[in-house]
């Protein structure tokens, strides 16, 4: 593989941004500060720029110097942490207590800005370029605001792509499909109401403990017993809160947790599914149960177009060499908001490996840290991908 020597030279320069940004992890559509690093940035760099989507988000543009054309490609980045501690005790970790970059989303912002950079010293194609630097992935549907806050109507955007580091694939290789990449992702909160009592007289209550672990185990035979074996889908209760003492059946008890798939039909399945077997054993026991839906973290599937995703494949084949293209990667069953925009704009989501001896932490584990390395990478790869849209 063969990077160009001006993206290598950035390297030490996109480095830094990097460990700036993982010092200052923010979620929640709350990413002020890593906002104001980035409008910096551009600002230094003369690049256009329109910010407030989303409340942090920013969309910068690149014109092109040869001709007037409005065709337009759109690259995206992730710039939000996730609410947890960093337990790395490198000079760079999170200065933010209970919020640390365990994504990478400090590494894929800093490939764009890098990308960004590069363009606009080197703009020589005809038709524009658009970096949308998204808030709010983890969970607050960033993508899908950036939308409704007019984002597409604001921009022509033709086409979108994004990149996503993945420590399972080796460093220097690249891998994606036509088709469903990640899943869908519903959560939901099962409430169980009992009848409080003593806990040394449980024949006078009605314990929504006992009940709520009989659903914890009967909603996985939705999942073995009531789904075709080839579908891929999952059901993970992930908290179960109720109760304040020792001696106390408490009147209730809320369990809380996700419903992956990837087939509309499959999730209004589930969906169903769920409420008739909490409300039948709830009923069966004397109780009842009722369930919420988060209609605010209701990403819909993550699926690649096919055109799109195959002139993708063919530009990595030209960046990282064939045999480092993997064009048949199984679907995540983690979620993502790309796929907002991919339900608006043909594209491709793919993931790029950063796997090597120094870099073998899992995503969203709290000694995870982005694989600097795959900087110049990444802006290589965007900018293959951005001369090859424009000479095709």
């Amino acid at each position: 593989m063969v990077v160009l020597n001006s993206i290598n030279q950035m390297f030490e320069e996109m480095k830094s941004w990097r460990q700036d940004l993982h010092k200052i992890p923010e979620i929640g559509l709350e990413e002020y500060e890593t906002a104001k690093y980035l409008k910096g940035k551009l600002d230094e760099f003369k690049i256009d720029y329109k910010a407030g989507y989303s409340n942090t988000g920013i969309v910068a543009w690149v014109k092109g110097s040869k001709g007037n054309s409005d065709r337009s490609i759109a690259l995206r980045a992730d710039f939000d942490a996730l609410p947890m501690p960093e337990k790395n005790e490198f000079e760079h970790k999170s200065t933010n207590e209970g919020m640390m970059h365990a994504c990478g989303h400090d590494g894929h912002t800093s490939m764009l800005l890098g990308a960004a950079k590069y363009l606009s010293e080197n703009n020589d194609f005809d038709g524009n370029v658009y970096f949308i630097f998204q808030p709010g992935e983890e969970g607050f549907a960033g993508g899908k605001k950036m939308i409704e806050d007019g984002m597409f109507d604001d921009f022509k955007i033709d086409e979108v792509y994004a990149l996503h580091n993945w420590p399972e694939l080796p460093l220097g290789s690249i891998g994606v499909n036509s088709g469903p990449m990640m899943a869908a992702v519903d959560e939901f909160d099962i409430i169980v109401k009992g009848k409080g009592g003593h806990a040394a007289m449980p024949q006078q209550a009605i314990d929504p403990v006992v009940i709520a672990s009989q659903i914890v185990l009967a909603v996985q035979t939705i999942v073995s017993r009531s789904t075709n074996p080839v579908d891929k889908a999952l059901i993970s209760i992930t908290k179960i809160h109720g109760g304040t003492a020792y001696n106390v059946i408490d009147d209730t008890v809320t369990l809380s947790g996700t419903i992956r798939t990837f087939k509309p039909e499959t999730r209004i399945f589930y969906e169903k599914r769920l409420g008739e077997i909490s409300q039948g054993i709830a009923k069966a026991n004397g109780a009842e149960a009722s369930i919420k839906f988060d209609l605010t973290n209701k990403y819909p599937p993550t699926i690649n177009s096919k055109n799109e995703t195959e002139f993708a494949a063919n530009v990595a084949k030209k960046v990282f060499g064939n045999e480092n293209v993997h064009t048949d990667v199984e679907p995540s069953m983690g979620g993502e908001d790309f796929s907002y925009l991919l339900e608006k704009k043909p594209g491709s989501y793919l993931y790029i490996g950063q796997g090597d001896e120094s870099h073998k932490a899992h995503l969203h584990t709290t000694q995870y840290d982005f694989n600097d390395n795959l900087l110049p990478i990444g802006v290589n790869y965007w900018v293959k991908l951005v001369s090859e849209f424009f000479s095709k």
